[in-house]
This record gives structure tokens, sequence and C-alpha cells, in this order.
């Protein structure tokens, strides 16, 4: 993998994302609570050191949506990119990071809706809905949408 360096110079936090999918094919997407503006997003967390992406991917679930039951469908093929905002630069994550590299994993639901329960230990978020995968755009805040559109496409053959 070819590591991007910031014109901060700040290097970007090594993540995973999940794409949780329900029979209907739905996507889940979570409120969250630090954000003053309406923005929704789909489960996503960082890779702690030693960890591979796919035990991140499952720990994350279990961390910010209180299941694990979920099974991996699909593993994106690269890494995906995107940076934060000029005024987001140093104030978020200990100003160690200009962004996020993420390897994304589709996910099957095999639980029940009442298996989800965003009221962790941490809680990220401060409700949760099941979304049509072309509204994910719409929802997501603007300076992740590009990678949200670059997601869907590489799991359009499972959305389909």
């Amino acid at each position: 993998m070819t590591e991007r360096v910031h014109p901060s110079g700040l290097p970007y936090r090594p993540c995973v994302g999940i794409m949780l999918l329900n029979p209907k094919k739905h996507v889940f997407v979570a409120k969250r609570l630090d954000m003053v503006a309406e923005a929704w997003q789909m489960p996503q967390g960082g890779i702690d050191p030693g960890e591979d992406p796919e035990e991140a991917a499952v720990r994350e679930l279990g961390e910010e949506i209180g299941t694990h039951k979920a099974e991996i469908i699909a593993v994106s093929a690269g890494w995906y990119w995107y940076d934060l905002p000029d005024e987001l630069i140093g104030k978020i994550w200990k100003g160690r990071y200009a962004g996020q590299r993420q390897k994304w994993f589709a996910m099957r639901f095999t639980g029940k809706d009442s298996d989800i329960d965003i009221d962790t230990e941490h809680p990220e978020f401060s409700e949760w809905k099941w979304a049509k995968p072309a509204m994910l755009p719409d929802l997501i805040v603007p300076f992740k949408r590009q990678l949200y559109i670059d997601v869907l496409r590489e799991f359009e053959p499972i959305l389909a």
C-alpha cells in the first residue's frame, strides 16, 4: 500500500469501515452524537496496533452498535482515503492525523433489529436506521461523500 502524506505533513489514521446490510439490502447508518449538523455514517473506527483490518472491523461493530451478529461477505480491494476539512485538522484525533485511510467490509447482518444497541460503553450515536444504499451520499458529511460513492460502486454487485 502506498502511504500518502497530507500537505500539512500529518499522516492518515488507519481505519476500517463497515457496510452492514439487512435482508432487504438496506444499510445501517447512525447519527453522530458529536456533530452539530445532521451527520449520519456507517460504522467505522481505528485499527489498533498489531490488529489486522478484519479483527478491527469485528471489534468496531461490537463497540459502536453493540452486536457481533454479522458475517463478512466482501472486502474492499484496496484502501480508501479522505481528508479532514482544514478547520478540523489539528483539532480531532488529538491533532495527529489529516484524515483517514480505510479498508471497507460489507457484512450481512444475521441478527434482529433488537440486537442492535447503540447505547454502548462509549456511545457515538444518538439514533440509527436502515437506509437504501442510494441515499448514503446524501446522508454523510460532505468531506466523506466521494468515499461513500466509491465504496458503493465497489460493493454494487452485492447490493444488486
